[in-house]
């Protein structure tokens, strides 16, 4: 949980600048790092999440391939997750109790497997593009 906007800031920053420690890319920092996007840069933060990660991938040698790297589907799931959490909660909230709701809210990475089979999740073509829930969907 963060403890601070500024926090956030410098984690967002960090990932922009591809500074930020490998260790430190975890989960809840891929979805601070998307929520700031959506709120900030509402219009263009699909395009700068996808192009931010595959920046920041390349950046510390984590080639996409079939099997890792970048992926298409998991990414623009999140990306989904949060912006519907968005359209149903105060914009005007601090993105200090944002942030950490959201972090709270979807700790567990694995509720993409309530969408999504892992032989589904886990094909090149999902990957690579994006593929439709297969086992629940929006």
């Amino acid at each position: 949980m963060y403890t601070s906007e500024d926090e956030i800031t410098e984690l967002v920053r960090a990932f922009e600048d591809c500074r930020l420690a490998r260790e430190h890319w975890t989960h809840a920092a891929h979805l601070t790092v998307a929520l700031w996007y959506l709120i900030r840069s509402p219009r263009t933060a699909v395009e700068k999440i996808r192009f931010g990660i595959q920046r920041y991938n390349h950046a510390h040698g984590i080639e996409s391939t079939p099997t890792g790297g970048y992926h298409e589907t998991i990414t623009l799931f999140w990306i989904h997750l949060i912006q519907t959490d968005l359209n149903h909660v105060d914009i005007h909230d601090s993105l200090l109790n944002l942030a950490n709701q959201l972090i709270h809210h979807y700790a567990d990475p694995a509720v993409l497997f309530e969408y999504y089979s892992r032989d589904c999740l886990f094909s090149p073509l999902a990957r690579s593009t994006w593929v439709e829930p297969n086992l629940k969907s929006f």
